[in-house]
């Protein structure tokens, strides 16, 4: 039997089924349905660049967790360490609704879903071949303490086996407070190589909150993280390692949905990351990704293949033939 070629990166966390609705919840209407979680939109656009992907979870023995894992499958992405839930806990749902422009309300229901129960002994089967990275985010450790477990326990096992470990803060205040969100990450630090976060959110890992910019980059460096990317939404993105700040400015592009737009930057970095490419190249990569998922709607579904990454240097109104 041939041995299967293992991943280049594993990821765990909840996907959820997505009903994304055309306008006010309140008013009715058709909905959409689709499958979302952070973790799983990396690992779609990491497949679609061209990677080998694992993803890790839990989800329900319904049909919803059937979809989920269907269409991680067929973007790509390896599931044979999914769990499907035993004790009746359902899959994690979400709707989103379109309210100003592009201002999009989220309403989660997942309290007590199959996502939300896994634990340690769920993902580190994931890590056992040896990906080169563990990609993790803060909104698993707010799922619940099993969860918690499994973010800290899954970054101390791959950074002691030599696993490069990202972690992208993306914090979600309906699902915890920054008070409890930094008691959960602040653990994690010593096990991050890679740090990601919004300008807000870099002081959710510090002992102490209400620092700027600056002071917050220079404190989570000298924790031993070797590398801290702050996304700036339609201003672009800094990275910041023992050697300066480097910045680069982000695609102008029409904006039509901003979710997703995180998670498409994450993965076009790690795709960077993975291909030996300089810092300044890895932004360029996450920036275009990035651009991708405002300029289409869905968490996901606009993510680029690799052949498509320069289409946006085609001039407009170019028609490929």
């Amino acid at each position: 039997m041939t041995r299967s070629v293992p991943p280049e990166v594993v990821t765990f966390g909840e996907t959820m089924a997505a009903l994304r609705a055309h306008g006010a919840l309140r008013l009715g209407g058709s909905l959409g349905l689709s499958v979302a979680g952070a973790e799983s939109n990396v690992a779609i656009g990491l497949a679609r660049l061209g990677h080998r992907v694992r993803w890790a979870g839990r989800v329900g023995a319904d049909e919803l967790g059937a979809l989920v894992l269907r269409t991680l499958r067929a973007e790509g992405v390896d599931t044979t360490h999914a769990v499907t839930d035993d004790a009746g806990r359902p899959t994690g749902l979400l709707m989103t609704e379109p309210r100003l422009g592009t201002l999009t309300r989220v309403s989660y229901y997942r309290t007590g879903s199959a996502g939300s129960a896994v634990a340690p002994a769920d993902v580190l089967p994931a890590l056992a071949d040896g990906p080169r990275i563990l990609h993790l985010t803060g909104i698993t450790p707010a799922l619940s303490p099993t969860a918690a477990d499994a973010a800290l326990t899954a970054a101390a096992t791959a950074h002691e086996a030599g696993i490069t470990v990202c972690l992208d803060i993306n914090h979600r205040s309906r699902l915890w407070t920054a008070d409890r969100a930094r008691i959960a990450l602040r653990p994690m630090l010593a096990h991050i190589d890679l740090l990601i976060a919004s300008e807000d959110e870099l002081p959710l890992v510090l002992a102490r909150p209400g620092v700027d910019e600056p002071e917050a980059v220079r404190g989570v460096l000298a924790e031993g993280v070797g590398e801290v990317v702050v996304k700036r939404g339609a201003r672009g993105a800094t990275a910041f390692t023992a050697d300066g700040a480097t910045d680069r400015a982000a695609r102008q592009v029409d904006a039509v949905d901003l979710v997703g737009a995180g998670d498409a930057f994450v993965a076009g970095y790690l795709s960077g990351l993975l291909d030996g490419a300089d810092v300044p190249a890895r932004l360029h990569r996450a920036v275009t990704t990035s651009a991708f998922a405002v300029a289409t709607r869905g968490d996901w579904e606009g993510l680029p293949a690799r052949d498509e990454l320069d289409l946006f240097d085609q001039p407009d109104g170019t028609t490929i033939r």
